[in-house]
């Protein structure tokens, strides 16, 4: 594709699909890893479970959903612009909103009928007689999904208080003064320090903080953890400002690989203190405690922009399989978890090398996610409606939709 007077940020997009099939991996590598006090932490352990593979959970849960809503608020800005208040809105409503109501269902069926299949088998093929607890608000399970429901959390939230602010400051003095702000925070890497402060209060501020899961996922209830509330609320909207000052995107590839310094140095101090293996153990109210939440903060902050920039970099022309791939990622996701439930289940008590098993986890399940993207979605009208475009017959990708297919 050649260039046009708005270029394409191709490095966005495929920073944006790896968050999302990092996804695939964390996911893969749960059943491996042996929980604490011999407590499982996923719906199957695999025989051979190995604490090895707690990295591949631990790293990427560190920053790779803050990278996802950080980049979503980037993008939410940009349709924001190009289409007004009520185009974002309606675009989101279709990409987000639909997508989770259409696609919740059949998928939490699944997850559910791989959840069985895995208590029967640890049972001695018989089911297990556990009670339930009520379907309510607090206990709604939103599966892997839950990041499509804090989006359609966060759209109206940005409409409409973009709305006020421009009703009560209709000569920007306050997006002047945001714009100063966050290029002070990112004019060099000590602004990590800024940006790790409201994920850190939070963490000390929720009860029972446990340490080592980082950012409590908010899969179960309708009621989103104000940890995750804040942590990816606030990436969000750093993601907003970012786009307000996009030559700030050509200052993070100048500092990517002293943030990718920090990002590796701060994750390892964070192990340290932690341990490789998982811990139900909550953090105490302690000065080593508010060091480590300020620290994995800053981790998740420093890996962002270290990736950020060496994406701009690495992707900064158009690559096929990249915007091939990129388009399917959403698709993946989507699809992902139940496959890999299934496939850790069937594999838990093969007698094989575990890093084998590991690897065919993840290549069976992104094989079958991308034939069936290929076969039922990108030529088709879900294609349209998931990825905002359509490829008709074995088109090439082109310009014409440059920003409508960035990810949500």
């Amino acid at each position: 594709m050649t260039a046009s007077s708005s270029p394409r940020l191709h490095g966005l997009d495929a920073i944006r699909a790896f968050a999302l099939l990092l996804g695939v991996v964390l996911h893969a590598a749960m059943s491996f890893i042996p929980g604490p006090w011999g407590i499982p932490i996923w719906i199957t352990v695999d025989q051979q479970a190995d604490t090895a593979f707690s990295l591949a959970f631990y790293l990427p849960h560190i920053f790779r959903m803050t990278l996802f809503f950080l980049i979503a608020g980037f993008f939410a800005r940009l349709a924001y612009e190009k289409r007004g208040a009520l185009g974002l809105a309606i675009d989101r409503f279709k990409r987000i909103t639909l997508p989770l109501l259409s696609f919740w269902l059949p998928v939490f069926v699944a997850v559910v009928a791989a959840i069985i299949w895995g208590a029967v088998k640890a049972n001695g093929g018989e089911m297990p007689q556990d009670e339930q607890p009520p379907l309510t608000v607090d206990t709604f399970p939103l599966t892997h999904l839950w990041f499509l429901y804090l989006l359609t959390l966060f759209y109206p939230v940005a409409i409409i208080l973009r709305a006020l602010i421009r009703m009560v400051d209709r000569g920007d003095h306050l997006g002047g003064l945001m714009d100063r702000v966050i290029g002070l925070i990112t004019y060099t890497p000590i602004g990590l320090i800024s940006l790790a402060l409201p994920l850190g209060l939070a963490f000390m501020l929720e009860p029972n903080w446990m340490m080592w899961f980082g950012i409590p996922t908010p899969d179960r209830g309708l009621v989103p953890n104000t940890v995750a509330l804040t942590g990816y609320g606030f990436a969000f909207t750093v993601g907003w400002l970012l786009h307000r000052r996009r030559d700030i995107l050509d200052r993070l590839k100048t500092w990517a690989p002293v943030y990718a310094l920090i990002a590796v140095g701060l994750t390892i101090w964070c192990v340290l203190q932690v341990g490789l293996a998982p811990s139900f153990t909550a953090g105490e109210d302690n000065l080593e405690t508010w060091i480590y939440a300020l620290s994995y903060a800053a981790a998740g902050w420093a890996w962002c922009f270290a990736l950020l920039g060496l994406g701009l970099i690495i992707f900064a022309r158009e690559n096929t399989i990249v915007r091939y791939v990129a388009d399917a990622s959403y698709w993946i996701y989507i699809l992902h978890l139940p496959i890999v439930m299934a496939l850790q289940v069937w594999f838990s008590d093969m007698a094989i090398p575990v890093g084998l098993k590991f690897a065919l986890v993840n290549l069976i399940t992104l094989a079958v996610c991308l034939a069936s993207y290929h076969v039922l979605v990108r030529n088709t009208v879900l294609g349209g409606w998931l990825n905002g475009r359509r490829y008709p017959g074995k088109s090439k990708t082109d310009g014409s939709t440059a920003q409508t297919s960035h990810a949500e």
